[in-house]
């Protein structure tokens, strides 16, 4: 095997992560995932300081980079058509290479890769990591300290294990469309793919609990993350009352099947407040504030499961009172009681909230090539850490461009580079 002269990804990408105080600086990481769930789960430790060298296939690359929304065209730049927003909100903080993995040498560069990785990460179908001879035990035997973490739709063993994984699919066998949606609708489909999300949050976190046993053991070893098993763990207390109760659960929309007052409530300008009344004292105050405190007096409404037998006649009690003001008189009016209430607020003021806004929660890029503006805003990390600002180190790459970068830090000349090119290794 060549001895590298130097290890890839940290040139440049872990000295500008050292400098931010990153916690995962010079964490070497080699993303051969798509889509969403493997995508974000790299994001996340690059967001962390992580060095991540995205893999993708020569000329069409990560399919993401073609999901457009409508008339999100206008904002890219002619020469920019491998670019999204969709591909740009979980592919930041990271170098973009392109590889055919078809391509012996393409595979061989993909070992060499590894065997200079702490974390490679895949969601190729079950076998097709072993059919191009990229499988963990092909790889650890370079690398014993390589953790190997493979995403897929159903897992490796069982029935459903070939079958490609979809996020929808995966909620809709998992059981979770079955409890979304309106009480007595249909099922319905969640507004952003939790499955793939949740997967990647998993994954995140079953990665640094490998490395923190390394750190013991001094070796690696393999995760596996399934989005069907995501979305069975994602059922919680239903699908314990499920196993427990012989119950199979229900859509209850907005309401809570356990309390009452729980729900949204149109207001008078014909926005929705979402109110919970988790027990007797957030109860007290809503009939306190709302001017129904003669409620109080009545001894059906007096638990919680009284007001569950009467969850219909509350509702619309409640209903027909929030309808009488305004969104923001009753924001003045319940703000700091001690009773949870929130505006169903629109995407737009959600990402425009004064407590967005005071939480840092919308980063500015000033420098995006790809845009005819020069400018793209996105959506900051979940977790704060204290003495640690975390921020855009690399914008949202485009097609390829740090192939030849990463493939320099390997060791490889400018010969054999333009030899990979010539045969479509790259």
């Amino acid at each position: 095997m060549r001895s590298w002269p130097r290890p890839f990804g940290l040139q440049v990408t872990a000295a500008r992560a050292t400098l931010l105080n990153l916690p995962l600086a010079g964490l070497r990481i080699l993303d051969l995932s798509r889509v969403l769930a493997g995508p974000f789960c790299t994001q996340i430790l690059s967001d962390y300081g992580a060095s991540v060298v995205k893999v993708e296939q020569p000329q069409t690359g990560d399919e993401t980079r073609s999901w457009r929304a409508p008339r999100e065209a206008q904002m890219w730049k002619d020469d920019a058509s491998k670019m999204s927003l969709y591909f740009s909100a979980v592919n930041r903080n990271k170098r973009s290479m392109t590889l055919n993995l078809k391509s012996p040498a393409g595979v061989e560069i993909a070992k060499r890769l590894a065997c200079e990785s702490d974390i490679l990460i895949h969601n190729f179908l079950p076998g097709t990591a072993e059919a191009m001879g990229l499988a963990y035990e092909d790889l650890k035997t370079d690398n014993k300290r390589l953790i190997y973490a493979c995403i897929s739709g159903y897992g490796t063993n069982g029935p459903n294990r070939s079958r490609p994984g979809y996020d929808a699919i995966a909620l809709a066998e998992a059981g979770l469309l079955h409890v979304t949606g309106q009480k007595g609708g249909p099922p319905t489909k969640p507004g952003v793919a939790i499955a793939d999300m949740c997967t990647g949050l998993y994954t995140h976190g079953a990665i640094l609990a490998a490395l923190a046993q390394r750190q013991t053991t001094g070796v690696g070893t393999k995760i596996e993350g399934s989005l069907f098993e995501t979305g069975l763990n994602l059922l919680i207390n239903v699908g314990l009352n499920a196993l427990n109760l012989d119950t199979n659960g229900q859509r209850w929309g907005l309401e809570h099947p356990s309390l009452a007052p729980y729900g949204g409530f149109e207001t008078q300008d014909g926005k929705t407040i979402f109110i919970a009344a988790n027990n007797d004292r957030q109860w007290k105050i809503l009939c306190e504030k709302t001017g129904l405190a003669h409620l109080l007096q009545d001894i059906r409404f007096s638990s919680n499961d009284g007001r569950l037998k009467c969850r219909d006649e509350i509702n619309q009690i409640v209903q027909d009172t929030i309808k009488r003001r305004t969104k923001e008189q009753w924001h003045q009016q319940l703000e700091n009681s001690g009773l949870p209430f929130g505006v169903i607020n629109d995407v737009v003021e959600a990402l425009e909230h004064p407590q967005a806004t005071a939480r840092d929660m919308v980063m500015n890029v000033s420098n995006f090539e790809a845009s005819r503006d020069g400018s793209l805003k996105l959506i900051a990390p979940a977790v704060k850490f204290a003495d640690t600002r975390m921020g855009v180190r690399f914008n949202p790459p485009k097609l390829g461009e740090h192939t030849d970068e990463v493939l320099c830090e390997l060791g490889y000349s400018v010969a054999e580079i333009k030899c990979f090119r010539e045969s479509g290794a790259i």
